[in-house]
């Protein structure tokens, strides 16, 4: 399926305003409100949309610190890597985990309460097994941009 101009501005609106209510979102992008919810209906069944979720405040919740963990397995057997694969579905504390080429294999965003939490999680979840053979943690001190959207095309 192609997008239309219809199509990139919808995506772009519920990317920044996810509650908007369909008559609104109609208006702006110059629809009836049936040709509207037919339009998104269509692009979360093709899979453009893949979800909606609220974005919560980390400090808010209690968690005072971020770091960016890279780390390089030992092993790189698919065992190994299936193995690490699952146990990081388990942590609370990894939002985020990437593949990577190079000389580490994983990025991991942590969010944990602080210092103390980190180094707990470090050393019992991540060091612990012994398949990890190197990491290399670097704090967040500032959020300079964050949760950014998808870029769309341009029409």
């Amino acid at each position: 399926m192609s997008l239309d101009a219809h199509d990139i501005t919808l995506l772009a609106t519920l990317q920044r305003e996810g509650r908007i209510a369909n008559t609104e979102l109609a208006e702006r992008i110059g629809l009836s409100p049936s040709a509207c919810l037919r339009r998104v209906q269509r692009l979360e069944a093709d899979g453009y949309i893949a979800g909606y979720r609220a974005v919560l405040d980390p400090n808010r919740l209690g968690y005072g610190l971020q770091a960016f963990v890279r780390l390089q397995l030992a092993r790189h057997d698919s065992d190994s890597v299936e193995r690490f694969v699952q146990r990081v579905g388990d942590w609370d504390e990894v939002v985020a985990c990437h593949a990577l080429t190079g000389d580490m294999d994983y990025l991991l965003h942590v969010m944990v309460q602080d210092l103390d939490h980190f180094s707990r999680f470090l050393l019992d979840k991540v060091l612990r097994p012994g398949d990890v053979a190197d990491v290399n943690s670097s704090f967040v001190l500032r959020a300079v941009k964050a949760g950014g959207a998808v870029p769309l095309p341009q029409r």
